[in-house]
């Protein structure tokens, strides 16, 4: 399914089947789910190369491998034929200056599926469509038998972008745990910060619906956030004698919501900003209350091949406790990918699947 740019739907075409060079792979795709951003880049609000294949959260099984012969996955263990895969959301190559300051997911030659514009010699770079070609710099993982298939969809974008999240934040086990936003991004966060035995973990959100969705991903305490701040205030100061909380992960790409996160950080905290994907207005802070408080902000984008891993390892360990299958609520065949869409859209939806 072919996407043309904002405005337009997405259109069924055809294409031959790749010549695998070698270090690339062919999957037949299972299962793509729809990510926040590939909405956006439906609906306008970003940009990607068009003509495009969209949908970059994918899972399949080994279709084909290249003529000089089997391929081997993350972990150096060979692949073959009808393994149930995922792979990282880029290609990288390697040796280029990021690559080799552990920023695989900046490579001077990225190669990202679900945003690369159809060429020739690789048109099937997408989820919405049977066949994905993996690009040399891929690096991919064995599913885990135990994963059902809307467990591990979401991995390689929404629960590796946590994890290497939470490793930016470092250890917070003991500590207080302040997640603003409750998509997927935020109930995945609740869900790790409480597998890693923080002390409590408290979800702000606008939505009612989702902060009750909280409380069954590890949420100790939930906030619904409006133009009255005094609640998210009061919890915080209960929770922490005052002080204010250690980390902060900040998943909504809120302006408003960042501005509000630097003023509930004690003295020495770390706020994590992961979901400010696409444009905003500049965030207003105090300098001189970043320095004498001592303040760690960084940003996180997108992960490294071993975040993907340890996402897998954590949903393996963790989906029995955790109901992700439950945020994929509806699943479409390919063709239906523009009912796909609507559904998305207009519903709420944290996650829909289209299976070809």
């Amino acid at each position: 399914m072919v996407f043309d740019g904002k405005g337009t739907t997405l259109q069924l075409q055809q294409f031959e089947l790749p010549e695998l060079k070698p270090g690339e792979l062919l999957v037949k795709i299972s299962m793509t789910t729809l990510c926040g951003s590939d909405l956006h880049t439906f609906l306008g609000h970003r940009n990607t190369p068009c003509p495009t294949i969209l949908g970059h959260e994918i899972i399949g099984t080994v279709a084909a491998f290249p003529s000089d012969g089997q391929a081997t996955n993350g972990s150096g263990q060979p692949l073959s034929i009808g393994d149930r895969v995922t792979w990282s959301v880029a290609a990288h190559c390697g040796v280029c200056f990021f690559c080799q300051h552990n920023l695989p997911q900046k490579c001077e030659h990225l190669f990202k599926y679900g945003h690369e514009e159809i060429q020739p010699h690789h048109a099937l770079s997408g989820g919405l469509a049977d066949y994905c070609h993996l690009a040399v710099g891929t690096t991919v993982y064995k599913i885990p038998d135990v994963l059902d298939d809307r467990v591990a969809c979401p991995a390689n974008c929404a629960t590796a972008t946590v994890v290497a999240a939470m490793r930016a934040a470092g250890n917070c086990q003991d500590e207080v745990v302040l997640i603003q936003g409750s998509g997927m991004l935020g109930l995945t966060a609740a869900a790790l910060a409480s597998s890693n035995k923080a002390r409590a973990v408290i979800v702000c959100d606008l939505d009612d619906a989702r902060l009750q969705q909280a409380k069954q991903f590890g949420a100790t305490h939930t906030v619904k956030v409006d133009s009255n701040s005094q609640a998210i205030q009061e919890t915080i100061a209960e929770t922490t004698d005052g002080r204010g909380v250690d980390l902060v992960l900040e998943m909504s790409g809120s302006a408003d919501a960042m501005e509000t996160g630097i003023n509930l950080l004690r003295t020495g905290g770390r706020y994590i900003w992961i979901g400010a994907v696409s444009p905003t207005r500049p965030v207003s802070l105090s300098a001189e209350s970043v320095v004498r408080k001592m303040l760690r902000i960084q940003g996180v984008h997108n992960y490294t091949p071993a975040d993907l891993a340890d996402a897998l390892a954590f949903l393996e360990s963790y989906h029995q406790k955790f109901p992700f299958e439950s945020l994929v609520s509806k699943s479409f065949g390919l063709e239906q990918a523009n009912t796909a869409f609507a559904e998305a859209t207009e519903c709420g939806s944290l996650r829909i699947a289209v299976c070809p």
